[in-house]
């Protein structure tokens, strides 16, 4: 049973709604916010990237700033996510052919526009997952791994990102898939995303969770992109660790521990970023007090090129 948490508004008219599962919590873990069944495993897509890379540091991989941030990101295709790509992979002697993630577009506004006017191909590089295939086989060149076998669950690369996973969230994986740029996907209930995220925001200085979330929220451009919302969330956030994933998903840990993770049911993105909002309220931020905040905190519907209404959280 899903419950409506927003509502796409055109003028004064309902068109649509979204459903969703939303969970907020305190520094301690208590609840501030539950919409829905929480402790149902889901897929989180990339908002399990942060979280990949600290196994990936606890396996050695000798990333830091901007392009540890990188090697988090759903980045959107820019030069210098592209250029950031090529510096981790010829760190280890590797070029871009040894990328085995998806070819794809940027995804990236400007980005896309900016390729495609070069006469841009998709590409393994310009994927947006291609900062977190490039870590990894950064990682796998620093252990003396396969490289050409990275994405095969049973490579001890993705076997130690599972058990990481597992120790972050407090809970075993639910299932294995294969996530859209080809690399094993570990299914997590909401509660469990939620409690690793506040765990990898509020750890303590020289820890390689603190590695990853100082990476995160100082480099935000790196993670995201130009307008990006999760780049604009770290951006009005000190210390805030974010990353959105495919099909709907966000997670957010605060430095105080707290942390919000959510799931949009039909698997939309226009709505995720007016939750996440919402759900921060229930974390006591002051969201009409931030610019940035305020401005995600609804998302226009247009008409003509014009706005005519707005996409409304429901709590």
């Amino acid at each position: 049973m899903h419950t409506v948490v927003a509502e796409v508004w055109r003028g004064d008219f309902l068109e649509s709604v979204h459903h969703g599962t939303v969970l907020a919590t305190g520094p301690e873990g208590s609840e501030s916010l539950r919409i829905g069944e929480v402790d149902t495993p889901v897929y989180p897509r990339s908002s399990n990237k942060p979280l990949q890379a600290l196994g990936m540091l606890r396996a050695g991989l000798e990333l830091d700033g901007p392009l540890l941030a990188l090697g988090c990101a759903s980045h959107s295709g820019e030069d210098t996510h592209l250029e950031g790509v090529r510096t981790i992979l010829a760190s280890v002697g590797l070029g871009t052919d040894a990328l085995r993630c998806t070819a794809a577009l940027p995804i990236g506004e400007g980005a896309l526009r900016a390729y495609l006017a070069t006469g841009g191909r998709p590409s393994p590089l310009t994927m947006n997952c291609s900062g977190k295939h490039a870590a990894m086989l950064a990682t796998c060149v620093t252990r003396g791994w396969d490289t050409a076998t990275y994405l095969d669950p049973r490579h001890p690369l993705q076997v130690l990102l599972r058990e990481t996973l597992e120790e972050s969230a407090g809970e075993k994986v639910a299932a294995t898939g294969v996530d859209g740029c080809g690399a094993p996907l570990f299914a997590l209930s909401l509660r469990g995303l939620a409690r690793a995220f506040g765990r990898l925001a509020s750890a303590p200085e020289g820890s390689l969770e603190h590695r990853v979330a100082h990476a995160m929220n100082t480099h935000p451009h790196y993670v995201g992109g130009t307008g990006r919302d999760v780049t604009r969330l770290m951006q009005a956030l000190p210390g805030a660790v974010a990353k959105d994933g495919a099909e709907g998903v966000y997670a957010l840990g605060l430095p105080d521990g707290s942390a919000v993770a959510l799931k949009i049911a039909d698997g939309s993105q226009r709505s995720r970023p007016v939750v996440m909002v919402a759900a921060l309220r229930h974390l006591g931020i002051d969201v009409d007090g931030d610019e940035t905040l305020s401005a995600l905190a609804t998302a226009p519907v247009l008409g003509h090129g014009q706005v005519v209404g707005a996409i409304r959280p429901t709590f």
